[in-house]
């Protein structure tokens, strides 16, 4: 199984993700957890692309693949926006109450680790490349 979706660097496309992940999790037969998960992860990731990648007002495309062999799933999250490796990002310090956690961040990025099982970064021809793998098979 192998998908793609573009999308633009906009909110209101975050639901053209969510239903990207639920077509793969119906076609994958993924439980709901794990599909829930699964749009966690993706909604944090394009959200940072489209809050943190362009300068404001620049309108630009986000591809987001998604590639099973039934026991591993990966997606693959690419933009051309300002480099930033997240996977550098020190993990979010989770003893912090969250009324004191305002203006700290790093939340999405802990919670993406926590749920793939491997997340990877590369910097390839002005693209960010965002690898994030799951194990799918029991």
């Amino acid at each position: 199984m192998k998908k793609e979706i573009r999308i633009k660097n906009k909110v209101e496309e975050l639901e053209h993700v969510a239903q990207f992940v639920e077509e793969i999790g119906e076609e994958l037969g993924l439980d709901m957890e794990l599909q829930m998960n699964l749009n966690l992860v993706m909604e944090e990731m394009v959200s940072n692309i489209i809050f943190y990648a362009y300068p404001e007002g620049t309108e630009a495309s986000i591809e987001l693949t998604a590639e099973s062999d039934g026991k591993e799933l990966t997606f693959v999250l690419s933009d051309q926006g300002r480099e930033f490796d997240p996977t550098l990002k020190e993990d979010a310090n989770v003893d912090i109450n969250p009324i004191d956690r305002e203006g700290l961040g790093g939340m999405g990025i802990f919670i993406v680790k926590n749920i793939m099982n491997n997340v990877t970064y590369q910097r390839l021809e002005g693209k960010n490349l965002l690898t994030m793998k799951k194990e799918i098979s029991n």
